[in-house]
């Protein structure tokens, strides 16, 4: 059986709608001795947009005042195009799947230096209570955060 097309991701940050971004600079640091930057400095840079967006819908403060927070269930990540130093990077996140105590985060790496993205890949986010040791629902205030962070990318 032929299995559908995957939609095309943004081929460049112009393209792309995410409502979170950051910035991040590439250090000589990050490149290894095949004189491009890590793989693993991409996850690196996942988490870096993953924590802004839990800054910002509140997730973070949630997680400190009351234990119940996100962890990472799974990952993965596709390089498109190496990224060598020196060079800009910018990070986008956004969220899809919501289900009861889980969602789905897809990020993008785009190199300012080509004007292209360079990887992209998603993360199964589930929230979880660390002091009970186990997966609960999302809280609708973070729901609900989301929902709005979301909207007000379009």
């Amino acid at each position: 059986m032929i299995q559908p097309a995957e939609p095309r991701s943004p081929q460049n940050l112009a393209e792309d709608s995410a409502p979170v971004r950051i910035e991040v600079d590439v250090a000589w640091g990050d490149m290894d001795a095949f004189q491009h930057v890590n793989n693993v400095v991409y996850l690196r840079w996942f988490e870096s947009a993953r924590i802004e967006y839990f800054r910002q819908i509140g997730f973070i403060e949630h997680m400190e005042r009351t234990g119940h927070g996100p962890i990472l269930a799974e990952t993965r990540c596709r390089f498109r195009f190496p990224v060598t130093f020196p060079d800009h990077i910018i990070a986008t996140v956004s969220v899809r799947d919501v289900g009861e105590d889980r969602f789905v985060m897809d990020y993008r790496l785009y190199s300012t230096r080509h004007d292209r993205l360079v990887a992209e890949g998603d993360g199964r986010i589930v929230c979880y209570d660390f002091n009970g040791g186990s997966a609960i629902a999302l809280p609708d205030a973070v729901r609900a955060a989301m929902a709005a962070l979301e909207a007000g990318a379009d």
